[in-house]
């Protein structure tokens, strides 16, 4: 039931991408281009997506436990380190730089978009690299 929830969601997700114009990476730039070809239109996208996200964790919140699971999987550290600093940086600039990040970027490659061809393999490496990173810092650690 869990795996079915998930596809229905993820797909809703990747509608909800395409029908706001979040998987053309040129509105994406031109939303961050604040002193050229500024599109504020992502920016009703965004106060859409806190609001409903606002009353979404309201009504979960409320309901003690979730739908689809046995109980809620809450982040257990709270801390501020390197990683927290370093990987939304290197999120960042690769959003900027290409216009995508994974989300619509998955879903702009369904689409035939020429751009993610190169974007999600380097997005994949990238995700691969940093696990490789993350186990030999761990192994580090404990050694």
């Amino acid at each position: 039931m869990s795996f079915v929830v998930n596809v229905a969601l993820g797909l809703l997700f990747g509608i909800g991408l395409v029908v706001s114009g979040m998987a053309d990476p040129a509105k994406v730039l031109n939303f961050l281009d604040l002193f050229g070809t500024w599109d504020p239109s992502l920016a009703f996208v965004m106060s859409g997506a806190v609001l409903v996200a606002f009353i979404g964790y309201r009504l979960v919140w409320a309901r003690g436990r979730p739908v689809a699971s046995g109980g809620f999987h809450l982040p257990a550290r709270n801390d501020i380190d390197t990683r927290v600093i370093v990987g939304p940086a290197i999120f960042g600039i690769g959003w900027g730089l290409g216009g995508f990040c994974p989300g619509p970027a998955l879903t702009s490659l369904g689409l035939g978009a020429a751009g993610t061809l190169a974007f999600v393999p380097a997005m994949m490496l990238g995700m691969w690299a940093a696990r490789l990173l993350a186990e030999a810092r761990a192994q580090a650690r404990s050694a």
